[in-house]
């Protein structure tokens, strides 16, 4: 059953492409051996900041919002300029750019999952898409880096935090709570389960060869 048409304020999501163009910059500047210039981390902070928004609406057949609406372009590459300055005076940059890869990936899971919803896609498909809205932007970023995908990465839990704050949003929607404070609740919860991961090192045991007995 779809929930009523998608609507959200566009500040939200200009904030959440805010975050992203800010982190993907940040995250740039670090990758020293790949010597990025200021174009460089221009583009890796717009494809972290618009690469969910992308594949989302691909997924779900619909206009893409981040060419459609001229807001997103801006402020992205704009917050991706910003996060290249403020750089140099983080002293621990690694913290900033794990805590903000956490926000942006809840608010985006919980946006993306919102509007499937929103079109009448089920609640296993809006899961999908919420998880590919999340995680899409750093997947995107790895694949322009050449880097591993860090999605698939012994201790990464992106998925997973994305998938439990996705499916968070889901059943509250479906036990009648408002999509806002629904999203809210989303973001928070995917946020907490990527934080907690890397605090105290949770992951998923390695795949290892199966070796047949003599």
């Amino acid at each position: 059953m779809a929930i009523a048409q998608f609507q959200l304020a566009l500040w939200i999501e200009l904030v959440a492409a805010a975050l992203g163009g800010i982190q993907g910059a940040l995250f740039a500047a670090t990758q020293r051996a790949h010597r990025i210039d200021v174009l460089g981390v221009v583009v890796i902070g717009l494809t972290v900041s618009l690469g969910g928004s992308l594949l989302r609406d691909v997924v779900l057949n619909q206009p893409p919002v981040v060419v459609w609406v001229n807001w997103y372009l801006l402020v992205a590459g704009a917050s991706a300029l910003v996060g290249m300055l403020v750089q140099p005076l983080l002293a621990r940059a690694v913290w900033t750019i794990t805590v903000l890869d956490a926000v942006v990936m809840g608010l985006f899971g919980a946006i993306a999952a919102s509007k499937a919803l929103s079109l009448g896609v089920g609640s296993v498909g809006a899961l999908v898409v919420g998880v590919i809205g999340g995680i899409g932007g750093g997947l995107l970023r790895d694949v322009i880096l050449g880097r591993p995908i860090s999605v698939l990465q012994v201790g990464a839990l992106n998925a997973v935090a994305a998938g439990v704050g996705v499916a968070t949003l889901i059943v509250l929607v479906r036990f009648g709570v408002p999509v806002p404070m629904a999203g809210v609740i989303s973001a928070a919860t995917t946020a907490g389960v990527r934080l907690a991961a890397v605090v105290f090192n949770l992951t998923f045991p390695e795949q290892r060869a199966f070796s047949r007995r003599a």
